[in-house]
């Protein structure tokens, strides 16, 4: 019989993971600060305190509660209304079109795993080129229910179960410690990457199984686990 070639699975995060929109979220976040008469925050300062929920993010960068709750009204309208014309300018992440396209030319099976909402997302990945290259798309449904349905790591499960995914051959890459919490408690292989919405410090504290810095990185992990050829290209 010939030999069966088991294939990994890639889980990314899309936000500060694959798309590079760091920069697009803190100017958000400054410009809802002004709004409030609240002084702008630097990128470390931005790293050291995101977490999502982002009403997280403002109480702790000095918002009242009562001012946060105004931001998350609407379906959060004031934070999408600023934040999406920004990233509709951010590029993807250094390496990033790399490893997706040989995960497309190996026929691997790419998810974007988000929490930001699925439209949006979708119009993204079809305005960068990558529709060939995603596979699934994971997210919140709407404005009205981000952060308020199922976990990004309860959505995961449920796909992993429906697609009968093995964790042992399940990679998933992010940028925010929520990442390698999934990991933990799926059974899956955690990879950090540097340069999104927190610093390498907080991504080290949470003890992924490997830290990257760019996308490029990626590849000889994998084939360190023994998936992708020696030869990527044309």
């Amino acid at each position: 019989m010939p030999e069966v070639i088991m294939k990994p699975t890639l889980v990314f995060d899309w936000n500060g993971t694959l798309l590079d929109d760091a920069d697009a979220l803190l100017k958000t976040i400054n410009a809802i600060l002004g709004r409030f008469g609240r002084p702008d925050i630097d990128m470390p300062t931005f790293r050291e305190q995101c977490e999502l929920p982002l009403s997280v993010l403002y109480r702790s960068v000095g918002m009242s509660e009562g001012e946060a709750a105004i931001v998350d009204s609407d379906g959060s309208a004031i934070f999408h209304d600023t934040y999406e014309p920004l990233a509709s300018k951010a590029d993807l992440r250094k390496g990033a079109r790399c490893i997706l396209e040989a995960a497309r030319q190996q026929a691997v099976s790419t998810i974007v795993l988000s929490s930001y909402i699925v439209d949006p997302l979708r119009s993204q990945i079809r305005r960068l080129g990558l529709d060939d290259c995603i596979n699934e798309v994971l997210a919140f449904e709407s404005r009205a229910t981000q952060f308020k349905s199922m976990s990004k790591g309860e959505r995961l499960r449920l796909y992993m179960q429906a697609n009968n995914l093995k964790p042992e051959s399940t990679f998933i890459i992010g940028d925010m410690p929520v990442e390698t919490d999934i990991a933990r408690d799926l059974g899956l292989i955690s990879i950090s990457i540097t340069g999104g919405f927190v610093s390498e410090s907080r991504l080290q504290a949470a003890q992924p199984d490997y830290i990257i810095h760019d996308h490029h990185e990626l590849l000889p992990i994998l084939q360190r686990h023994g998936f992708f050829s020696k030869r990527i290209g044309p």
